[in-house]
């Protein structure tokens, strides 16, 4: 039986991929609710598939992605997020993703994305594709591109309301770090203030 592990931190979405993958004849071995757990469990199981959500506390997802990629025995890993697939999709394929399916299409694509990922295949649909090349303008998604990862992640963060402290607290950061990478961010996007930020956030449709 073909074995997966979920690393989500929201429960009602990782019980209903859950009961999808199982109803299909899956198997899940396991759930993790922070990206630390998610590694320590992906060593441990071995399982064939990780879902893998963007937005995770402890370790962001993407630094997620990076180091189930550099296991003794790595799984292929699908992305599941609520986050743009415009900025998120090659993103994800870039750190090493196999699939990636939003949540903003429902659940739906997961266990057709996961079968793909068994065989082999990649899971990239032609329909995110085209929503790549047709939201964001090129000129954002070209600012977008020259974020670490790491700046990335504070700049989600940022975008819905979270304070330095609150994100500090998040990553396991510094309040000085937190401020320095607010700093890099509205330098690297052009923007003079953190309004400025948000509205390059909104316009990007980041979150």
């Amino acid at each position: 039986m073909h074995t997966v592990l979920i690393i989500d931190d929201h429960p009602v979405t990782t019980f209903a991929v859950r009961m999808l993958l199982e109803r299909d004849g899956l198997a899940v071995v396991g759930e993790a609710g922070n990206g630390i757990e998610g590694v320590r469990m992906a060593r441990q199981l071995s399982p064939e598939i990780a879902i893998v959500d963007l937005d995770l506390p402890r370790l962001d997802g993407l630094e997620v992605v990076l180091r189930l990629g550099g296991l003794p025995c790595p799984p292929r890993t699908l992305v599941l997020t609520a986050h743009a697939p415009e900025v998120f999709a090659r993103r994800s394929l870039g750190a090493g993703a196999a699939g990636f399916v939003s949540k903003r299409d429902g659940l739906a694509d997961v266990v057709n994305a996961v079968h793909a990922l068994i065989n082999g295949y990649s899971y990239f649909p032609e329909s995110m594709i085209a929503r790549t090349r047709g939201g964001a303008p090129e000129s954002d998604l070209a600012l977008l591109a020259q974020l670490s990862n790491r700046e990335l992640a504070v700049l989600k963060h940022l975008a819905v309301g979270r304070s330095n402290k609150e994100i500090a607290d998040a990553m396991f950061l510094s309040n000085k770090t937190i401020s320095t990478y607010k700093t890099r961010l509205c330098r690297k996007l052009g923007a003079q203030s953190l309004v400025e930020l948000l509205d390059f956030v909104q316009r990007t449709r980041l979150v």
